[in-house]
């Protein structure tokens, strides 16, 4: 049963259009890590299907996975219209009957399952209940009154707004290969590329941070001061360093023309303004002050995080059903014989990058093996 007229939407829109099928990640200790919520839960749920199952089930499907350097799997086609085609074709062999405009408006559970919709009644035996994640609580009203606890629903996997900063006119299009975005007085932060956008900061660090920080950050109003270390995880004491043996060696290179630290030109352009720096001084008449005041910035620079965007039109949230009330070696609820939940719905989440269809496929086959 299916509430709108399409099928499959988020596969279709996931990984721009190509659908980012799962990641090239083996090691199961290793893949629970890329969930902020279900990192515990989903050990035993990969222990039945994770990556490898995946790939052979869609090669079983004639469907080849490719992987790109930064580890996230597509179909060789290019196409999210493979992985949804598949399925489409899948059910239709298997006669699987899809009722879309069908919304499911109550569910009573007696001897049977009675199911009110949108589009009559029905009765079921078992039902799996995969509606996904809802950034509403009100979403989630037919398995409150079936007696489940909800985790109120926060977003995850969001880009930062920095609306009155100079960095997003001056450096929109940016990308730093590594470096390290932190909350001011918290312990969360995360390494890895960085983007510059028109709106703020984004990338895969960025993307990280929201998701293990969503809690933090809804608490706060998406209003924070956030730091970036442009040079990755170097010490202040090791930019200064670095910042004194280029003057020493590059005593008649003008500064804004030599940039260190792997940095993109208009990046450390943009840098050497902020740290006062006149575009035509020389590394040998550079001042104690402007080289401690330069390596401050490359260190720890601050920017006034005020919002939140969507990471384009694959929302993620944080919250669901409460996964105390599941049992996940069958997938089937606590508290509601028959009643089973996979994907979103639950309160489990994963990172950027092919993690959650992974934690959905894998959910949704312990459910139907358990069925």
């Amino acid at each position: 049963m299916e509430k709108t007229t399409k099928l499959l939407s988020k596969v279709l829109v996931s990984g721009g259009g190509r659908c980012n099928v799962t990641h090239h990640c083996f090691d199961t200790k290793q893949l629970v890590k890329n969930y902020p919520r279900g990192e515990k839960e989903l050990m035993q749920v990969f222990s039945r299907f994770a990556v490898e199952d995946t790939i052979r089930w869609f090669k079983e499907q004639h469907i080849e996975l490719k992987t790109e350097a930064d580890g996230r799997m597509f179909p060789a086609s290019n196409k999210s219209e493979t992985i949804a085609n598949c399925f489409l074709d899948l059910a239709k062999k298997l006669k699987i009957e899809v009722i879309t405009q069908c919304e499911v408006q109550k569910i009573i559970k007696e001897n049977i399952f009675q199911i009110k919709t949108s589009k009559g009644n029905f009765e079921a035996d078992a039902l799996i209940c995969s509606m996904g994640g809802n950034n509403k609580l009100e979403g989630y009203k037919i398995l409150k009154e079936l007696g489940h606890n909800i985790i109120s629903p926060i977003p995850s996997l969001f880009t930062i707004n920095l609306p009155n900063e100079t960095i997003k006119k001056e450096l929109q299009g940016v990308a730093v290969k590594n470096a390290t975005v932190t909350i001011e007085k918290t312990k969360f932060n995360y390494t890895g590329p960085v983007l510059v956008t028109h709106w703020g900061l984004s990338g895969p660090a960025v993307l990280k941070l929201s998701a293990f920080a969503a809690p933090h950050f809804f608490e706060t109003d998406y209003k924070n001061n956030i730091l970036i270390n442009w040079t990755g995880n170097l010490k202040l004491n090791e930019i200064l360093d670095d910042l004194n043996a280029q003057k020493i060696n590059s005593a008649r290179s003008i500064v804004v023309k030599t940039q260190l630290f792997e940095l993109p030109k208009r990046l450390w352009e943009f840098l050497i303004d902020k740290a006062d720096i006149p575009t035509d001084m020389n590394w040998s008449n550079i001042s104690k002050q402007q080289l401690n005041k330069l390596s401050e910035i490359l260190f720890r620079a601050v920017y006034k995080m005020e919002g939140k965007t969507t990471f384009k039109e694959e929302f993620v949230t944080a919250g669901g059903i409460d996964l105390k009330e599941i049992d996940f070696k069958t997938m089937q609820s606590k508290l509601v014989k028959d009643l089973y939940f996979c994907g979103e719905v639950l309160n489990i989440d994963g990172i950027t990058g092919g993690f959650n269809f992974q934690s959905a496929w894998s959910t949704a086959y312990v459910c139907a093996s358990s069925i």
